[in-house]
């Protein structure tokens, strides 16, 4: 609710969360610059294995990317020699995604230079202003995963 002073404190928070994410994300992309990834291919990279193949649309549902999103982002991807695509044994029309060898090498690199990055700037937060903080997200996070699952569900 909006006060005469200005923005109520849950859009004050909104807007913080907002301009984390930002701060976040470019963050990232400076980071994984180094690997010649973006924050979204990166995000692909650590969901696929060297065995075992994940299908393109259930990748796209995690990252809430729409199928041609996805497809210019694994076309990029596989012409880079990072991953390959190969068909689904259980669905013709789908097909899997499978981590290369390179890519492998690709991703643990990214994956170092990330969590670096990660921890250094989540120190900016003491260990147990960090656990207070994950308990809220997690306590955010689940409330709007439910709220979301509410307004999908048919009337």
């Amino acid at each position: 609710m909006r006060s005469l002073e200005g923005p109520s404190i849950a859009h004050r928070q909104h807007r913080l969360i907002h301009d984390i994410y930002v701060l976040l994300d470019d963050g990232d992309r400076r980071v994984l610059e180094a690997s010649n990834l973006t924050p979204l291919e990166f995000s692909v990279l650590q969901r696929l294995s060297t065995d075992q193949g994940r299908r393109l649309t259930d990748i796209g549902a995690e990252l809430l990317c729409v199928k041609s999103t996805i497809t210019r982002l694994v076309d990029r991807l596989e012409a880079d020699g990072l991953v390959r695509r190969t068909p689904d044994p259980d669905d013709r029309r789908a097909q899997r995604l499978l981590l290369t060898a390179q890519g492998s090498i690709i991703r643990e690199q990214a994956d170092k230079l990330h969590n670096d990055a990660v921890e250094r700037r989540m120190a900016f937060l003491a260990p147990e202003e960090q656990l207070v903080f994950q308990t809220l997200l997690e306590k955010l996070r689940t409330g709007l995963r439910a709220e979301l699952k509410e307004d999908a569900a048919p009337a």
